[in-house]
């Protein structure tokens, strides 16, 4: 296993003195933002992080290397070359890394990645879900699937509100995968911090969460954590607001025949547009609010 991972220094101390760390993905950096926003927002992520006690490892492949951890210069990279990065979910991690390809590791890849390297607790924006449509054409975030198989506490801001957020309720149902709103009843829907479902449980401190997610493991419950986290109250956008954006850009996404991997970076960028840059503004602030919950539960993870 060795010849294919490497670690930050940052990352190897941490791990060396029993100092808590939470991993990061990569995508949100080379598909998520424009450049140079994506590269300062992924740098300010790891700053809350260590201002809260904790160690980040932003994950991805470079020159067939699952990286644990990344310096300035890599970060740069991936924010500068954008698009052009392969997006890497877990199908692709065995093939990117033998053919050396670049890759910014998704949800689903950071957490495998995550799992393999110890690492329990993971902050990002928003996980990927069912698509709306799917009936039809079967679009299902490997996000879910991998939520269900891999031990990790995923913080997030609920699903992406691009997708079908009662099918990807379903969909973690089946699985056995719990979501858990961190202080709130109701599933945040991303950009904004109501939506019309329920989370399956409501715990009000980190404590708790990593107490529940250390008996999960004691009892030998394969499959990971979804943290709801509701984005901070004076940046939720209206969701009547959001709605209209994300069914036009849908509309047109669906008039311009993108599909597949392509319609998330497409939609997210569309909705920036019809929103005049205020989606991504809540992007970005409610990644940040997802780094300070993810460091408090794992700071809380390793003193139990």
């Amino acid at each position: 296993m060795k010849q294919f991972i490497e670690y930050s220094n940052e990352v190897q101390h941490a791990m060396y003195r029993n100092i808590p760390i939470v991993a990061l993905e990569s995508t949100i950096i080379s598909h998520g933002m424009p450049y140079p926003q994506n590269v300062e927002t992924a740098k300010h992520c790891e700053q809350i992080i260590r201002d809260h006690g904790c160690v980040p490892a932003t994950i991805a492949i470079l020159n067939g290397k699952l990286k644990i951890g990344l310096s300035n210069e890599e970060l740069d990279y991936l924010g500068k070359t954008g698009l052009k990065i392969t997006k890497t979910s877990r199908r692709d991690i065995a093939y990117n890394v033998a053919n050396k390809i670049d890759g910014a590791t998704t949800v689903s890849a950071t957490m495998f990645i995550s799992a393999l390297a110890g690492i329990s607790v993971f902050a990002t924006g928003g996980i990927g879900g069912v698509h709306r449509g799917a009936e039809s054409t079967m679009d299902i975030s490997a996000d879910l699937e991998e939520l269900a198989e891999t031990n990790v506490i995923v913080v997030s801001a609920g699903a992406k509100s691009i997708l079908d957020i009662g099918l990807t309720l379903e969909y973690l149902e089946t699985k056995g995968v719990e979501v858990i709103g961190y202080q709130t009843d109701m599933l945040p829907a991303f950009y904004s911090r109501e939506s019309d479902f329920k989370v399956n449980f409501r715990i009000d401190t980190a404590r708790e969460i990593a107490s529940v997610f250390q008996v999960k493991q004691a009892l030998k419950l394969r499959g990971g954590m979804l943290i709801a986290n509701p984005v901070p109250e004076k940046f939720s956008m209206k969701k009547e607001v959001i709605d209209e954006a994300i069914n036009n850009a849908i509309i047109e996404m669906e008039e311009l025949g993108i599909k597949g991997k392509e319609t998330t970076p497409y939609l997210l960028g569309k909705v920036v547009e019809l929103t005049k840059g205020k989606s991504l503004e809540t992007n970005i602030e409610l990644v940040y609010n997802n780094c300070k919950v993810a460091s408090l539960i794992s700071k809380q993870l390793i003193s139990l």
